[in-house]
């Protein structure tokens, strides 16, 4: 239950700078962080501990990292342009890095099967890979005009939605990389994390004007919100697993959980 999740249950430490992004694996039983001191960690869930050594190569701040759906791999997006894969149970990089960004790296996700990445980047552009071979499929997502601050995967895999400086959330087909509709707009303002519900529904979006909204995938309006609260930019958003609630962290230093149905706080 929403109450059960305010209870702060471990601190984890470790990292000599700010950790810009975490990532459950599917199971629940880790957890992975990117951090500025350029490195990732994982950590057991359970304990707090640090999991092995850790995970080194990037030369510039890690500013995103995801597990694949098997938990087996972590993929993380880094201020050095580049993408890198990480076998979790050696801690060791799986092949050379995935080159192709002509700026810095801002987020990274697997497809639900596992099988392909998307980045976003500082050069507006999307990029799609083959998480097996580390090659680039097709040609850069092309449409925004700032740099890309999120993507997501659609829970079927079909599409991307993708969140940026450009005040927009476009999304996009996963097989052709082309724009689906029109861009979702909402204020001028920067929208720094996007999401899908677990139906595919709906995307819940944070934004640096302190808001939330939660948005039709189909009809590409706001359906909830703009959801006030929060006295920062609002850095991450997700839906809970049953689709029910929205939990959003701010720079102001707080989450809030807000029912996606009425966008009242919880």
């Amino acid at each position: 239950t929403p109450s059960s999740w305010l209870a702060l249950q471990r601190t984890m430490q470790g990292h000599s700078n700010y950790v810009f992004s975490v990532s459950f694996s599917p199971d629940g039983s880790q957890i992975a962080s990117g951090s500025g001191d350029h490195t990732c960690r994982i950590w057991n869930a359970e304990t707090g501990k640090e999991v092995g050594e850790p995970l080194r190569g990037h030369t510039d701040e890690v500013r995103s990292v995801s597990f694949s759906p098997d938990g087996k791999r972590l993929a993380s997006g880094s201020l050095d342009r580049t993408v890198r894969l990480w076998d979790v149970e050696t801690g060791l990089q799986i092949r050379q890095p995935l080159e192709g960004h002509t700026d810095w790296v801002a987020c990274v996700a697997f497809s639900p099967d596992g099988h392909r990445i998307v980045s976003g980047s500082g050069d507006a552009t999307l990029r799609l890979w083959d998480a097996q071979t580390g090659q680039a499929i097709g040609e850069p997502f092309r449409g925004h005009s700032d740099w890309v601050r999120s993507v997501a995967f659609s829970p079927d895999g079909k599409h991307i939605a993708s969140g940026s400086s450009d005040h927009t959330i476009r999304l996009w087909d996963a097989e052709t990389g082309e724009p689906v509709g029109d861009p979702l707009r909402g204020r001028d303002s920067y929208v720094v994390s996007v999401a899908y519900s677990p139906d595919g529904a709906r995307i819940v979006s944070g934004s640096d004007n302190k808001t939330v909204r939660i948005w039709d995938a189909q009809t590409r309006q706001t359906v909830v919100g703009p959801l006030q609260g929060h006295k920062d930019a609002v850095r991450s958003v997700a839906f809970s697993r049953d689709g029910k609630h929205v939990v959003s962290g701010s720079y102001d230093g707080t989450m809030r959980i807000w029912d996606a149905q009425t966008g009242q706080t919880v």
